[in-house]
């Protein structure tokens, strides 16, 4: 779908002047919907890169289910919340998924396919009594475990007494996942708190101040006869007021109530969504495209002591949709809080981006160093720089570092040995990630942060050395790196008794993220003796908690632990405990 909101006539915000293009240079201009020209314009110059990206799961996002490629079975599945069931079917070619709630039957003919590295989700209209709107499905189908899940337990969210499917797909997350311009996305950034809410906002609303980038407006009368011609795109009513500050509420409202498909600069995640628009580039390919956003009409500003380097740029691309930190969950890692003023980093996948400029790297490693958005990445790639074989890419700023002797000083373990891996360290593997195994916390930091060890648990060295005690490895931290912890602080996490193992105590004590990466953990070390600890967790108030047991019990037992944890936790229980017996 090459994009009907660039070259439809009818209410199109016109071409402005400063997008003229220039003998050479920088794009002028590339935030406003008349700077986008579609990825098509990018293929003839750019013909491998392009079929590559063409392949790669961020251009397939968002995908037409009528010519997508669709690796769930649509079987007869079916997925039961409470009383009410999904039923995945097929009517001749066509896809179905059957909702029986409360109110009746519905059956939904799948128009959208969203995702399709790690699992699908779905998007559909109803094919008769419906309201005509492409709704946002209860299903999703998990490669790893090849099975379906309730769409809301995707995310850390308590269990829940019914399915949710009334969510329009044009009102939920369709930016992040899809391409629009740069400036819809600026909104609330420049107009501050109190802006009604809507689809487009992007991630310095979930920085602390200290990593805030300012939006503000060079030219309020421009740029709001600019929104004027969004708002008329999209088929708003024209704003009666031309202050700024009255026009910025009427954009985000008619966004949130208008826009949908037929508005987007294109279906998926497109050239420009990373790069910006440009169109000016594809006209003169002398006039270079930039991720830095370019306007005479709005201005981006970095953090105080920050100058905008290309990795800042880069980054902050990426973390307009990497970003994630769940307004449903309370907890953050570096023991913070979500709503606090200076929470922590995402406990879930998807917060990289947002997660990565907390760290100190961010000035000067883009997030395309470990990761190329044209094609999906390797796993052998990825994991190998886990290992020793990646540090060169960390020790091409610290120099000091370089040598194999210097890194066996610096990390008290044998030269060549795991424990020399700069990103096992220091990018520790406790997240959650979307396929039920654990994967990098992306703030760039050191285990032995005060902050980590007596904020977060476990203990990130115990993610290697799971057999190891909390005082043992707190001792062995202080004695290596001349450091000191607060045995009571300690205490407040792991009990009085600091001789507990630091992974078993974070399975029994932690909050729901670190019992995740605690169940993780055993998981991965196939420890036979944690099943009977594992099995309560099959139960979990959280239900995404409980994939993981399922996937960690999987792993240790080979059983296919054939239970249905997202079923009533009472019913997951006595199934959990029948299993159990079984083992015995």
């Amino acid at each position: 779908m090459v994009v009907l909101a660039v070259s439809a006539a009818c209410g199109r915000p016109s071409s402005p002047a400063h997008v003229t293009p220039s003998p050479g240079g920088i794009t002028s201009s590339n935030i406003l919907r008349a700077d986008y020209a579609g990825s098509r314009a990018c293929a003839e110059c750019h013909k491998e890169l392009y079929d590559q990206w063409a392949a790669s799961p961020m251009r397939n996002m968002t995908r037409d289910a009528a010519t997508a490629t669709i690796r769930a079975p649509f079987d007869g599945a079916t997925l039961h919340v409470g009383t009410e069931t999904a039923s995945m079917i097929m009517d001749g070619t066509t896809r179905i998924m059957r909702v029986v709630d409360a109110s009746g039957t519905h059956n939904f003919k799948i128009t959208k396919v969203v995702g399709g590295r790690y699992r699908e989700d779905f998007v559909g209209i109803e094919q008769s009594g419906g309201d005509g709107l492409e709704h946002v499905l209860p299903a999703t189908y998990v490669f790893a475990t090849k099975s379906w899940r309730y769409k809301g337990y995707s995310v850390m969210v308590t269990e829940r007494p019914r399915m949710s499917w009334r969510g329009v797909w044009s009102r939920e997350c369709i930016p992040c996942h899809n391409t629009l311009p740069y400036v819809t996305m600026l909104y609330d950034e420049l107009y501050g708190p109190g802006l009604p809410g809507y689809q487009g906002k992007l991630s310095d609303r979930v920085l602390p101040p200290s990593r805030t980038w300012k939006a503000a407006a060079l030219d309020a009368p421009g740029l709001t006869r600019e929104l004027d011609g969004e708002i008329a795109f999209l088929g708003g009513d024209k704003p009666q007021d031309t202050e700024l500050k009255s026009v910025l509420p009427v954009a985000a409202t008619t966004m949130l109530k208008k826009l949908d498909g037929a508005h987007l600069v294109e279906l998926g995640v497109g050239c420009e969504a990373c790069h910006n628009g440009a169109k000016a580039h594809a006209k003169d390919s002398n006039i270079t495209p930039t991720f830095e956003p370019k306007s005479s009409l709005v201005s981006m500003t970095p953090p105080p002591g920050q100058s905008g380097t290309r990795s800042q740029w880069i980054n902050r691309t990426c973390a307009k949709c990497h970003t994630v930190l769940f307004t449903h969950y309370e907890w953050t890692w570096e023991g913070g809080q979500r709503l606090s003023q200076h929470p922590g980093g995402s406990t879930t996948n998807s917060g990289e981006g947002r997660d990565f400029q907390l760290g100190g790297c961010s000035t000067q490693l883009a997030c395309t160093g470990c990761h190329d958005p044209h094609v999906e990445d390797s796993p052998a790639k990825l994991a190998e720089m886990g290992t020793p074989k990646g540090n060169g890419l960390c020790t091409s700023c610290h120099t000091a570092f370089a040598s194999d002797k210097a890194l066996e000083i610096h990390t008290h373990h044998k030269d060549g040995s795991a424990g020399t891996a700069c990103i096992a360290c220091h990018m520790a593997k406790k997240n959650m990630g979307l396929d039920y195994g654990l994967v990098r916390y992306h703030r760039i930091g050191s285990p032995t942060e005060t902050r980590r060890v007596v904020g977060d648990r476990p203990l990130e060295c115990a993610l290697c050395h799971a057999d190891k005690s909390v005082e043992q490895l707190v001792t062995t931290m202080e004695q290596w790196w001349h450091k000191k912890y607060d045995r009571d602080e300690l205490k407040k996490l792991y009990g009085d008794d600091l001789s507990v193992n630091a992974i078993r105590a974070t399975l029994e004590r932690g909050k729901p993220h670190e019992q995740a990466a605690a169940i993780g953990v055993l998981g991965d070390v196939q420890d036979k003796t944690a099943v009977a600890a594992i099995v309560p967790m099959l139960s979990h108030p959280f239900p995404l908690v409980r994939y993981y047991a399922q996937r960690a019990l999987q792993k240790i037992t080979g059983d296919p632990v054939a239970i249905d944890v997202g079923a009533a936790a009472a019913d997951v229980q006595r199934d959990a405990n029948a299993w159990l017996a079984k083992q015995h």
